[in-house]
């Protein structure tokens, strides 16, 4: 191992920056020296959001490609990431969440016998949807070392794989964390705050709902979310801000529906300091994106979740989030209540921040600087031990 070169970080979507960059600036608080690599799955948006937490990556694939399909990128990206490892030499590789990258990078990483740590380990849906990120999340499982799991149910269903109790800890989700650095950011900095107002677009003082639809699978669904919108612009007095996915197939569907929707306005995709401004500033959002499931209850934004399913469940139980599927009919009378009773608002509002206090990066560096601790001691990671006290733990 190159000296110094302890972690290898990798990554390849926005999603994945905006979760991983609080571990890194945890990690480096801890003196240890992080090597990022970027798949380049999101071409511009990945490094961009980096670069809104002070970080740059160390080494850039630039793998995407048009159309390209999660195969053919899992095909593509195992041979520049072996080389990745064999250059950098690392005692630890960290992947994130559930994306063809994370995958990519973990499969890597065990093909060069490198301990992987997951980070957001253990959601599942139950259900065939998200695909394929569901998959993902089940084959990361199976390569990884630590498993850094956001809630107690994702830790329960961990142990109930047979995942060993000693390599599971419930730490919170690291979008919080990301959400708190935000949000400090732009507290302590006037400068800031006035450049984020500039990148948003101006809204009068009517409702304002931001929607925002990308996943795979709502792909042939894109003509029914535009219509619900569509439709939500004609029945009530809002403001709807769209920031429009690169993908075609999700951002053009949109763009070609709503780009003449009166009281709809489509931007291209914020920057992470500009998109938390905005849900903060909302009255709900409209979305299939598990990440705003997490951000928008720690903003007190109501979600109304344009999916059947989800693995987030945790949301759904404290009414911070409720499912509405892609039926405009049902999207319509959901989005309509939020906008007219106020107590059935307030209720949603106010719901319990179910993901964690903020201080997930925390703890996840502190069990990774002790897990190299006792590495390079010699000592190995825990085998199997029993789970049944830390599921007594998690049930509390």
């Amino acid at each position: 191992m190159s000296e110094g070169r302890e972690i290898l970080c990798i990554l390849g979507t926005r999603p994945e920056a905006i979760k991983l960059a609080p571990v890194v600036h945890a990690l480096a608080a801890r003196g240890l020296t992080v090597t990022i690599c970027c798949t380049g799955q999101h071409r511009d948006l990945a490094p961009a959001t980096l670069a809104d937490f002070g970080l740059v990556p160390d080494v850039d694939l630039e793998l995407m490609r048009p159309a390209q399909t999660p195969d053919g990128f899992l095909a593509a990206a195992l041979p520049p990431l072996a080389a990745t490892l064999a250059h950098a030499r690392p005692a630890l590789v960290v992947v994130q969440g559930d994306t063809s990258s994370t995958l990519a990078g973990a499969l890597a990483a065990s093909y060069a016998r490198v301990p992987v740590a997951h980070v957001e380990a253990g959601l599942r849906s139950r259900a065939v949807e998200p695909f394929p990120e569901d998959l993902h999340r089940r084959l990361v499982t199976q390569t990884a070392s630590l498993h850094f799991a956001p809630t107690a149910a994702a830790g329960a269903a961990l142990l109930a794989e047979g995942v060993p109790a000693a390599a599971v800890a419930v730490t919170g989700n690291t979008v919080i964390d990301a959400v708190s650095l935000a949000a400090t950011r732009l507290a302590g900095d006037d400068r800031l705050r006035a450049a984020v107002d500039r990148r948003l677009p101006p809204v009068g003082h009517r409702p304002l709902v931001v929607v925002t639809a990308h996943r795979r699978e709502n792909h042939a669904r894109m003509p029914a979310i535009a219509a619900a919108v569509a439709a939500l612009a004609r029945a009530r007095d809002v403001d709807i801000v769209v920031p429009i996915h690169p993908h075609p197939a999700a951002g053009g569907v949109l763009r070609a529906a709503l780009a003449d929707v009166p009281g709809v306005t489509l931007v291209p995709p914020l920057d992470y300091f500009a998109f938390v401004t905005l849900l903060r500033r909302a009255r709900f959002a409209l979305t299939d994106s598990g990440g705003v499931q997490e951000e928008g209850p720690s903003l007190d934004c109501p979600v109304l979740v344009l999916r059947d399913t989800t693995e987030r469940p945790e949301a759904l139980a404290t009414g911070a989030a409720r499912l509405v599927g892609t039926d405009p009919r049902r999207i319509l009378a959901a989005a309509c209540r939020l906008i007219d009773d106020a107590a059935a608002h307030a209720a949603m509002a106010t719901a319990a921040q179910p993901f964690g206090d903020g201080q997930a990066a925390t703890r996840i560096a502190g069990i990774m600087a002790d897990t190299l601790g006792r590495t390079r001691a010699g000592v190995a990671i825990p085998a199997r031990q029993d789970g049944a006290a830390l599921l007594a733990t998690l049930a509390e």
